[in-house]
């Protein structure tokens, strides 16, 4: 039996590891059950820290809490504590719909149970959730030390005590062992050999990040580096020297210079965009490739919705509340209305939308992506992203995935 050191390294242990792995990439661990059940005490012996506050009193968890760390042999994870689901009040109700929208974010479930009282209606309903959800998702049920007899559990529950720390190894190793051991999704590694040039194509204006690039960016370079090809970046002023010195299988350029580099390149190269790359990469490029279909369709008093998965400080030349609207307003010609999002938060109600847009998400993991994309084929609007909406609005769409 391994160590709970080597089960779990704490952040700040591993540091290598831990800065390599954005959370959006990460495995998230949801903890759920009644107010002092003692989720946040299971939390914290999982995690040897104190990541939640721990009380007699009930409700001491008011908001989710999210934590990053390493459970081997995962990898990587986000572990998030949840406010009890038999919240009372007013902010109680507001905590659990908080709860509840955990579950779309999430990979795995932990149920915990108080040992002494066993199974309620809101742990059962939570457990309808969990399969509604199709997540997988274990019982713990905690203060098992404080009963004299213990029924048999099925394969997916345990007894733990977390006061004591019984059987904290043993939920751990659960935990572990519900993913099997993949292989690491990569953004490009089935598009490239060793020895394949790929030149990136990164505009650095106003709105670029100061001093470093943004996350797609970074997940390509390591991925050429990861697999012996070659990778070259230039900016679109300097890319028509760089193709007279190179002739690359692949380019890959910032959406927002799309019609500008498609110009520049020849059409025997593949070219496609990072968003695009993104989109395949959190499984929802057939969506938004049928998706972006609507741009033809619409019509005057139509509103889009513009969503991006994380917050920044919006500027002069913004792509999704600046270039994004006035590119297709030139598109369509249709006196069409936008309304933004942006960060975890999505609307609930998309009725009122003829289209949702939305950015490359490489902030949010899959799960979430996926959830939104759900949501939109539950409600019937039509769900792109940024960079396929600038293909088509282009005459590039075709081309710009005909390299998958």
């Amino acid at each position: 039996m391994q160590s709970s050191q080597a089960i779990v390294e704490i952040l700040g242990s591993n540091m290598s590891d831990l800065n390599s792995t954005v959370s959006a990439n990460r495995t998230h661990i949801g903890f759920f059950g009644l107010r002092n059940a003692g989720k946040s005490s299971v939390v914290n012996a999982i995690t040897n820290q104190s990541m939640s506050l721990v009380s007699d009193i009930k409700g001491t968890t008011t908001d989710p809490v999210k934590k990053s760390m390493e459970i081997l042999p995962i990898g990587p994870v986000v572990i998030v504590d949840t406010p009890g689901m038999d919240d009372e009040g007013t902010l109680g109700e507001l905590r659990i719909k908080r709860t509840l929208e955990v579950l779309k974010t999430i990979d795995i479930a932990v149920l915990v149970v108080d040992a002494n009282v066993g199974l309620q209606k809101v742990d059962l309903d939570l457990i309808g959730m969990f399969k509604e959800n199709k997540l997988p998702y274990f019982i713990a049920f905690n203060k098992c030390d404080l009963i004299e007899e213990k029924k048999e559990l099925a394969s997916n529950e345990i007894y733990v005590s977390a006061l004591k720390n019984v059987n904290i190894d043993g939920l751990k190793h659960m935990l572990a062992s519900s993913t099997k051991k993949q292989e690491e999704k990569t953004i490009i590694k089935d598009l490239i050999k060793t020895g394949d040039v790929v030149v990136l194509v990164i505009p650095i204006d106003k709105s670029a990040p100061k001093g470093r690039l943004i996350l797609p960016q970074q997940l390509v370079l390591r991925d050429i580096l990861d697999h012996h090809a070659i990778g070259m970046t230039c900016q679109v002023e300097e890319l028509e020297e760089t193709l007279k010195r190179v002739t690359p299988k692949l380019v890959i350029t910032d959406s927002q210079a799309f019609n500008k580099v498609s110009q520049i390149v020849d059409k025997s190269i593949h070219l496609t965009s990072f968003s695009i790359l993104m989109a395949r990469l959190k499984g929802s490029l057939a969506t938004v490739l049928e998706g972006a279909n609507k741009l033809n369709h619409l019509q005057d008093g139509d509103c889009i919705l513009i969503s991006e998965g994380c917050t920044h400080h919006r500027q002069c030349g913004d792509i999704g509340t600046d270039k994004l609207p006035k590119w297709i307003l030139n598109y369509t010609k249709k006196n069409v209305t936008f309304e933004f999002t942006s960060g975890h938060g999505f609307k609930e109600d998309l009725s009122k939308y003829s289209v949702v847009i939305h950015c490359g998400a490489c902030m949010l993991n899959e799960k979430e992506v996926q959830s939104r994309v759900k949501e939109c084929k539950k409600q019937g609007v039509p769900f792109t992203n940024y960079g396929i909406a600038i293909a088509k609005m282009n005459g590039i769409l075709e081309r710009s995935v005909e390299v998958f």
